[in-house]
Parts: C-alpha cells; sequence; structure tokens
C-alpha cells in the first residue's frame, strides 16, 4: 500500500527555492528532478489563516468561514475572534483518513489547535497559546515530544519581529532541528499511512532577515553579517528534508508545498489615517502619537470605513442597519463601495506614481461567503505594501513596520513538489492550485467521497 509524506515549510517561495538557490539544494533539486513542481497559486488572501486549512480541506476562505487570524463574530465593532481549530468545519485530510481506517501524523499544521481527535497523533502549531495547553491528541504525546527534542519541543519562535537578529537566528534553527528530530522519530516508531507536517522556520526567517539578503531592498547594505542568513537556512533545511528522505521506504511518495509565498516589502499603507484624510473614518478623541486603532476611539455615528491592518487590507464599511452604528444607507451600498475600490486604487506610492493596487469583493472570489467577511480585501500595491492599521503616523506611506521589525511581505505564489514513489516525471513543471491538493491526495488512497471540491487532481493532465 502506499504511502504519502507531505511536507510543508511556511512561505517557501518560488524565486528562491526554484531558481536562486536551487544548485545548492541537493535533496530539494532530487525530488524536483524526478519528480514534478511548480508554483503553485494560494488563497485569496495569501496568508497562513486559511490558506493550509484550504489546503487540506478543498475549501475556498469563504466556504470555511473565516478570512484571516482575526475575524467578526457578529456586525458589532469589538466582536472579533482567533480563528482557530475550534472553526474549521470542514472535513481535513487527516479526517477523511480516519474514516477509511488509515493512520495519519500531522505535526504543526497552522489551525489545528485545539486538537481534535483522530486516528493517529497531532501536535498542533502556533497558535497554541503555550505548552500548558493540550496542544498533542493523545495527550500524552507532549511528554514524548519533549524526550526526543532535545528537553523541550519549540512549537514556534515567540518574537520573531525582535532588534535581537543573533537571538532569533539560534531560535529559529533549534526549532527546526528539534521539529525535524520529532518527525524523524514518529516516521520510524509509528504506524502510519499518511503523514503531514510544517516548519515555520522559513516564514520566519523571511520576515526578520529579508532585508539584509535581498539587495533589491532598499535597507540592504553589502556584506552586512545577515547577508546569507536565508540562504544558510534553506541549505539547513535541505539538509533536514534529505535526513528525512533516508528513513523513507520504497512505497512512500513525498509532496513538498508551502502555503505562499515571499516578496520584498516597500512599506506601508496607513490605511486609517487615510481614512481619516479623506473623511469617511472619524476619531473620538485627539491621537497620542502612534496608536493602535481600537473601537472606543471611533465617533461611529460619523464613521463610513475603517480597516483593519496586516499583510493584506482589509475594509469594513458602517452600514446602516447592519452594524450598531451604521450610517451608508443599504440601498446606496453597492455604489458607494464601486467608487470607494477606484480611490483605493488611485493610491500613489512615494514616488507619485500608482502604486497598483488591487482590490477584491468578497462575493466575487469565493463560492460562498459564510459568516462575515471583509466588504473588500485589499492587496495595496499588489502586495508591496502591507496594511498599517495604526493612526496618527505623519504620512500615508510608512517604511518601517508598525508592528516590528518586518522587511518581507507574502506572494500569491508559493511551491509544490511531487516525488513519486512508482513513477518519475522527469521535472516537469507545471502551474498548480493550492485547491488541488486535497483531490490529489483523496485520488492517492483511492477515497471515494462527494466531490464537490474546488480544484482537482494535478496529476489529471500530467
Amino acid at each position: 500500500m502506499k504511502k504519502l509524506l507531505i511536507i510543508g515549510l511556511d512561505c517557501a517561495t518560488p524565486q528562491l527555492l526554484f531558481k536562486e538557490y536551487r544548485d545548492n539544494l541537493p535533496n530539494i533539486s532530487y525530488l524536483m528532478d524526478n519528480g514534478i513542481y511548480g508554483k503553485m497559486k494560494s488563497t485569496i488572501p495569501p496568508i497562513t489563516v486559511p490558506a493550509w486549512t484550504s489546503m487540506v480541506t478543498g475549501r475556498d476562505p469563504g466556504e470555511l468561514g473565516f478570512y484571516g487570524f482575526r475575524n467578526r463574530k457578529s456586525y458589532g465593532y469589538e466582536d472579533l475572534y482567533f480563528a482557530n481549530a475550534k472553526y474549521v468545519k470542514e472535513k481535513t485530510l487527516w479526517n477523511y483518513m480516519s474514516l477509511n481506517r488509515k493512520r495519519s501524523i500531522v505535526i504543526g499544521v497552522p489551525q489545528t489547535y485545539p486538537p481534535k481527535p483522530l486516528n493517529g497523533i497531532l501536535v498542533s502549531s502556533f497558535l497554541t497559546p503555550d505548552k500548558n495547553s493540550q496542544y498533542t491528541f493523545p495527550k500524552n504525546v507532549s511528554e514524548k515530544l519533549d524526550k526526543v527534542a532535545d528537553g523541550d519541543y519549540i512549537i514556534d519562535v515567540k518574537n520573531f519581529r525582535t532588534d535581537n537578529k543573533d537571538w532569533l537566528l539560534e531560535q529559529i534553527y533549534t526549532m527546526t532541528e528539534r521539529r525535524f528530530e520529532v518527525v524523524k522519530h514518529f516516521l520510524k516508531e509509528e504506524k502510519w499511512d499518511f503523514f503531514m507536517f510544517v516548519e515555520m522556520g522559513i516564514d520566519r526567517i523571511h520576515h526578520a532577515f529579508w532585508r539584509y539578503c535581498d539587495r533589491t531592498h532598499r535597507l540592504y547594505e553589502e556584506g552586512n553579517k545577515y547577508e546569507n542568513a536565508i540562504f544558510d537556512y534553506y541549505r539547513f533545511v535541505d539538509k533536514k528534508i534529505g535526513e528525512v528522505l533516508e528513513i523513507l521506504d520504497d512505497s512512500t511518495s513525498v509532496l513538498v508545498v508551502s502555503d505562499h509565498g515571499a516578496k520584498g516589502m516597500k512599506g506601508g499603507v496607513c490605511i486609517n489615517d487615510w481614512l481619516i484624510e479623506k473623511g469617511y473614518l472619524k476619531l473620538n478623541r485627539k491621537v497620542n502619537g502612534i496608536e493602535k486603532l481600537k473601537p472606543d476611539m471611533i465617533d461611529w455615528e460619523n464613521t463610513k470605513v475603517w480597516g483593519e491592518g496586516g499583510y493584506y487590507g482589509r475594509i469594513f464599511f458602517n452600514v446602516e442597519g447592519r452594524e450598531p452604528k451604521g450610517v451608508i444607507p443599504q440601498d446606496k451600498y453597492g455604489d458607494f463601495r464601486d467608487k470607494f475600490i477606484e480611490e483605493l486604487k488611485n493610491i500613489k506610492d512615494e514616488n507619485g506614481n500608482n502604486m497598483g493596487t488591487v482590490v477584491y469583493k468578497p462575493e466575487e472570489v469565493y463560492r460562498e461567503c459564510k459568516n462575515i467577511p471583509p466588504d473588500l480585501i485589499v492587496y495595496f500595491g499588489n502586495l508591496d505594501y502591507r496594511s498599517a492599521g495604526t493612526v496618527g503616523h505623519d504620512d500615508i506611506l510608512i517604511f518601517e513596520n508598525d508592528t516590528g521589525p518586518d522587511d518581507a511581505n507574502h506572494a500569491q505564489e508559493g511551491i509544490f513538489i511531487f516525488r513519486d514513489c512508482e513513477k518519475n516525471y522527469g521535472g516537469k513543471d507545471v502551474y498548480n492550485s493550492i485547491f488541488n491538493i486535497t483531490p490529489f491526495v483523496i485520488d492517492y488512497y483511492n477515497i471515494n467521497v462527494n466531490r464537490d471540491f474546488i480544484g482537482k487532481n494535478f496529476l489529471e493532465d500530467n
């Protein structure tokens, strides 16, 4: 019986993995040369939550009902929640495995805390509050993790937006080393049919060290201490993948995936300051320096629009009869939104040029919009700029991240590499979609389910 190992590399990006670094990544190159690989289009938006869950359910963010880490629970102004595993209602790949009497081992896949029962073992991911929480199923697995991981299994680096780069680099390497030790242990010592793990280190090192490594970044300094930090880490991960490959038998195929890619961040658009300037947002008090925008700061009776910060922008309208103190008439909503989109698209960069902002209406990009989506999803400068949610800035554009050091943004395209244990695809380069992963895995195990996934098995045409 064929088995499948999915290696998740959060934020692994094609321009580095497939081009710039490829010749120095022998194990990943081996998988590519003997398999099928290419860029993989992520979700809208391309962010960890909900992208990984879309990958393992075959559902888009609208069908899942969450549109990022933080979501509106109601139309109240302060009613937000973090989308952890409790809010995942669709079946995941390991749910399908359990229903078909197949045993799964799942380690570090985002949005798996709190852990739910399955036929196998689950170790939850970075949304786990801390290790005092029950973050494994079964519960006693956590004791084994620490024993295998040099006494302390690290779920995630807690503060990757820091100026203490030496400490951070050490933490990322230690976390990755210990995660791979756990993976290798379970691969060898546990029975399994399906195995999936996600390593967060690439995401953390991109956000923390991009400016030091990208020669095109405005803050790059030639010969700096961390110039090779990302390159060296990619080589380290490749070495660890090689150690994993040595363990596998001839009946195991390997799929390497990322949830999105990465790119240099040019700066940030202070969306709420822009809204204040344009008259869409009014505060009820004077801002004291740079502050996080909070609901009690807003004069809701005189506010039409407010925004959230992040790698992409989320825009919310204050609609009459929908929000508690809504002011936009419902029959004017469509026209108002269309005119507002044009204003967003006309935002200029620091040189006075149109920055190329892309704006999405949720109902036009999702098959269904469950729960409460934002009114608009915005890629400022097509993700060259992040959305800065704080207020009190001197300018609409900023060039230092408002939530701590961070010089990389997410890119729409991640990566996938598949090496079949029975067939050599000879290094075929194809374009893929994140929604094609679930149908592929379902077919790989010949599981009979209702085929209403968004994507299709990426091997169908190959």
